[in-house]
């Protein structure tokens, strides 16, 4: 039957989904990420394995608490729990509590066993003094959902700015129709645009805000560097700042406008050309291309750098074929040789310090080993939790009566 199918893949899933915990955990406690470029051990293992940054996150944790959930993660490797439920336990759960868990993953879904570890007392949890904010986004094929939670006063603050702009929408719109001639606000003709809502004040909120921001900045993200080169010493220092190495200053170079001031004996002989700087126009047509950072395996698409692949000050143009989009641990981590990016922005050559290349391919292939020996696994029960009998987890009783 179908479903006596679905038990035994899931069983040799988890079973592996346990093994390749082992091996991440491994991985971490020798270091072997480090030499790799990435910027993580769940950034290697999200780009190695071919899975969603979640997923990986949900691995590093569940290997970085093995000792301290030694019941859960054995009956992952027995294909008994699923990672997900390891992964929700070793998250939140606290010390002492594997054998709890061990005992309810084994008929809890992943969302009853997060309920049960919000239910756990925290005695020894310190007060946040940090304000209770978080932004949460839900992508679909047409349409994406934002929900925004504040505290009560920053709310009101919100509100505010929503009625004022609202308030200025309604204005222009009934300014609109007496103008239109249409039997003014009160009978406004069907081609007429329709009455403000708080979704359009909200996006002329953004818009404003966006608007302020770019004539305020109209290069965003990019700095003005003085720098001063002795003409006999061949070095430089920044404005009343330290002396630059090379690659701290090929960094700064990349994306700025360099006011470059020659002097001899500590007296200005003369000022050199400022570089280009990458122009709103050209950023756009980066974004287009690489849509994120141009290392093979990253992904980062938040505050990328414009990095020209042969050093403006070596006479790199700046132009899209001599440029690419660099996220700043990428950025930080070539200028400082810890990888090598040459090549032009179409053909890119990314390369380690010993020369191999790095490549953005998952290392999944083909099976070589029969699948996991172990029993099938038919999941949790799927009934309705009933809280008002359940005896959370409490770190300060006794183990015996856990």
């Amino acid at each position: 039957m179908l479903f006596d199918e679905l038990a035994e893949l899931t069983g040799q899933r988890n079973a592996i989904d346990g093994r390749i915990v082992d091996i991440v955990a491994e991985i971490d406690g020798d270091g072997l990420w480090g030499s790799t470029g990435c910027r993580s051990i769940s950034a290697l293992v999200a780009w190695r394995t071919g899975i969603s940054p979640r997923n990986a996150r949900t691995i590093t944790t569940v290997a970085e608490r093995l000792e301290d959930f030694p019941r859960c993660t054995d009956a992952l490797r027995e294909g008994r729990l699923s990672l997900d439920q390891v992964g929700v336990i070793a998250e939140r759960g606290g010390e002492g509590s594997d054998a709890h868990y061990a005992a309810l993953a084994s008929v809890a879904t992943v969302t009853q066993l997060r309920t049960a570890i919000k239910l756990e007392p925290r005695p020894d949890a310190k007060p946040s003094w940090e304000p209770d904010r978080s932004i949460t986004k839900t992508e679909t094929a047409t349409h994406t959902t934002w929900r925004i939670r504040l505290p009560k006063v920053e709310a009101a603050k919100v509100e505010a700015g929503l009625a004022s702009h609202r308030d200025a929408l309604i204005n222009e719109w009934k300014a609109d129709r007496e103008k239109d001639g249409d039997g003014g606000a009160e009978n406004p003709s069907e081609q007429a645009p329709p009455f403000p809502t708080t979704v359009d004040a909200f996006m002329s909120l953004v818009e404003a805000g966006w608007d302020a921001e770019a004539a305020r900045r109209p290069h965003g993200q990019h700095t003005t560097v003085v720098v001063h080169l002795d003409a006999e010493k061949h070095s430089a220092d920044l404005h009343l700042g330290p002396v630059l190495s090379d690659a701290d200053r090929q960094y700064l170079l990349c994306d700025a406008t360099c006011e470059l001031w020659l002097e001899r004996q500590g007296t200005p002989i003369g000022s050199g050309r400022a570089t280009r700087t990458i122009s709103r126009r050209l950023r756009r047509v980066l974004e287009h291309r690489d849509r994120c950072c141009a290392v093979p395996g990253c992904g980062a698409t938040r505050g990328l750098h414009a990095h020209h692949i042969r050093h403006w000050e070596d006479g790199g143009p700046t132009d899209p074929d001599n440029l690419v989009l660099l996220c700043p641990f990428h950025h930080r981590l070539h200028h400082s040789g810890g990888i090598i990016i040459g090549g032009t922005a179409t053909r890119l050559v990314v390369t380690d310090p010993d020369g191999a290349t790095l490549t953005g391919a998952s290392l999944a292939r083909p099976p070589t080993q029969p699948p996991p020996d172990v029993p099938p696994c038919t999941g949790p029960l799927g009934e309705r939790a009933d809280w008002w009998w359940y005896d959370p987890y409490d770190p300060t009783r006794s183990p015996s009566a856990n």
